[in-house]
């Protein structure tokens, strides 16, 4: 039986010791949350089979439970080699959602609250030469106003924009073997002015580092030191070749020490703002983006393997999109990789619907989690820019704590200079580097009259028409969320969720389409825009292709439409 999902799950650091422990597991559902250890731990018999990395709610899993899951339990066996007991043993776990204990052998490794971000266990001392088991126990309370959960419904059936619940396991798990001494982490900063890029590296022990970077095969920069737990340097790059919009051009770089060889890559762009512009390599770059939840029919979070990642991108830039804002939800380091290799700009942003935001707590909730995306994706060229929060509504009729807002902020931008950072994405801002709105009026004529008033100098315009708690002053701006149209392949349209009325024919569609993208493209004080959304997912059916990745209408249609120049762009 092939393993699912086989691939290296992190082409940023990718090491060749490694073993993944996709596939089947042992799994049982703990409704009660009441299954205690001595039970599950000694437990020979067990009821469910799973297959991993997919969720118990999802067909690839084999359970397709669509219920509430307050708890799971999962178990495996795996070998351990006796010469791999010489070096370090880690567990790893792409994502699980959302409080994890891991038990190996039947003691505990250890816990990680959150269900976004990766998160790993040295187990050397734990594992035993020869056959070895993992005991994974997931519990998920969707209901919490402390747990973050991006469109996850809180219903019991999906609803308007909120879809299928994931819980447990939804990224790959895998053991990691390294020497003694190995490279924990590692940052890579470019400078495309200087033709340059600044490594920095967090170690375990001391020795000699070494990182080589090559363009198509040949060495173009090289770094040596001696290093104890850390190390900064920068390599100076014989050869500049600018990573750009639609044109992935990347670096390879290979770091060593201590006997542990990690390979990873890099492209060289610089990001900056000028006055209404967002430029890459110093050029203007109109922003076509598209809002991408990263749902899929049979894996829900998870995508059924590699080639469906890599293509979402490529049908997004069939239909003239340069890049996505990847919406309320952290997606997995592969499809990253994508992005990287196809020059596709992208958003990083996190899952935080679900979260009491008048709430103190939240900062704890919402900031270990995002400073964890922050560290996993900083090296990747595809993302051009960073926002936490999106359209932070008020919670049960409490307001936003405006402070949370402005300390993730700060954080953000302690973490990553290189980076600008959107506060909230729609129209709740408190201090954010861009401005932004979302605005879904259908009403072409209106919309075009709003924009172009601001264009020329009016106030700009409140779409949600509720509290903000800054006020616009000027400066770089763009339409963060638009369009949504509603028109339904799959179902009948009027059991379909979208955006205003939808329209009744193909011609009104494209009409209602290309005069709001128009007054974007056209107007000299946007930057931008992202149009929601990509695909279709369940019930809401505003998509460019339907949940199963169909064209709806002749995909030629929308690139024409999106891809003429735009009135900032150079």
């Amino acid at each position: 039986m092939s393993i699912p999902r086989s691939e290296y799950p992190n082409p940023q650091f990718e090491r060749k010791n490694w073993l993944n422990l996709n596939g089947e597991w042992d799994f049982e559902f703990d409704f009660g949350n009441s299954l205690g250890q001595a039970d599950i731990l000694t437990r020979e018999s067990w009821s469910k089979k799973i297959t991993v990395p997919f969720c118990p709610e999802s067909d690839l899993s084999g359970i397709n439970y669509k219920d509430f899951i307050p708890a799971v339990w999962y178990r495996r066996s795996f070998e351990i080699k006796p010469e791999q007991l010489d070096g370090r043993i880690f567990i790893c776990f792409g994502a699980v959602d959302y409080i994890a204990t891991v038990y190996i052998n039947g003691k505990e490794a250890g816990t990680h609250k959150g269900g976004y971000t990766p998160f790993r266990f040295d187990i050397t001392e734990l594992a035993a030469a020869g056959e070895n088991t993992v005991i994974v126990n997931a519990v998920d309370n969707i209901h919490s106003p402390l747990q973050p959960n991006g469109k996850q419904s809180r219903l019991l059936y999906s609803h308007g924009c909120d879809y299928t619940r994931t819980t447990g396991i939804w990224q790959t798990v895998y053991l990691e073997f390294t020497p003694k001494n190995y490279i924990r982490n590692f940052r890579i900063t470019p400078d495309a002015e200087n033709s340059s890029v600044t490594i920095s590296a967090e170690l375990c022990g001391k020795g000699e580092f070494s990182a080589e970077a090559y363009y198509e095969g040949k060495e173009v920069g090289k770094l040596e030191k001696k290093a104890d737990s850390v190390i900064s340097g920068e390599i100076k790059l014989s050869e500049k070749h600018l990573w750009e919009p639609g044109k992935g051009i990347l670096y390879d770089l290979c770091l060593k020490f201590g006997g542990d060889d990690v390979k990873s890559y890099f492209g060289l762009r610089d990001i900056s703002i000028d006055g209404y512009k967002f430029n890459i390599n110093g050029r203007s770059v109109f922003q076509r983006l598209v809002l991408d939840q990263g749902f899929y029919p049979d894996g829900i979070y998870t995508a059924p393997d590699d080639v469906a990642l890599e293509n979402d991108i490529r049908l997004s830039m069939a239909a003239g999109f340069n890049g996505a804002r990847l919406h309320q939800k952290v997606f997995e380091p592969r499809f990253l990789y994508h992005c990287d290799r196809l020059g596709y700009l992208v958003w990083g942003e996190y899952a935080s619907w679900g979260l009491d935001y008048s709430n103190p707590g939240a900062s704890d909730a919402f900031l270990a989690e995002w400073i964890n995306e922050i560290e996993r994706d900083y090296n990747h060229p595809s993302i051009i820019g960073w926002c936490p929060f999106n359209e932070t509504w008020n919670y049960e009729g409490r307001e936003q704590r405006d402070e949370l807002l402005e300390t993730v902020y700060n954080i953000t931008k302690a973490l990553d200079k290189t980076r600008p950072c959107i506060d909230t994405s729609g129209n709740y801002h408190v201090v954010t580097d861009i401005w932004d709105t979302h605005d879904y009026e259908q009403d072409v004529e209106i919309f075009r009259k709003r924009y172009d008033d601001f264009m020329n100098g009016a106030e700009l315009y409140d779409p949600v028409n509720e509290r903000c708690d800054a006020e616009y002053s000027g400066g770089i701006f763009f339409i963060s969320e638009y369009g949504g149209i509603r028109w339904s392949v799959d179902n009948k349209l009027e059991n379909a969720w979208g955006y205003g009325n939808g329209p009744k024919t193909e011609e009104e569609f494209f009409a209602r389409y290309k005069g709001l993208t128009d007054t974007l493209l056209d107007n000299k004080k946007m930057f931008g825009f992202c149009y929601t959304q990509l695909t279709d997912v369940e019930q809401e059916q505003n998509g460019v292709y339907t949940y199963s990745r169909q064209e709806k209408f002749d995909i030629k249609k929308f690139y024409d439409i999106n891809s003429r120049k735009a009135a900032i762009e150079d």
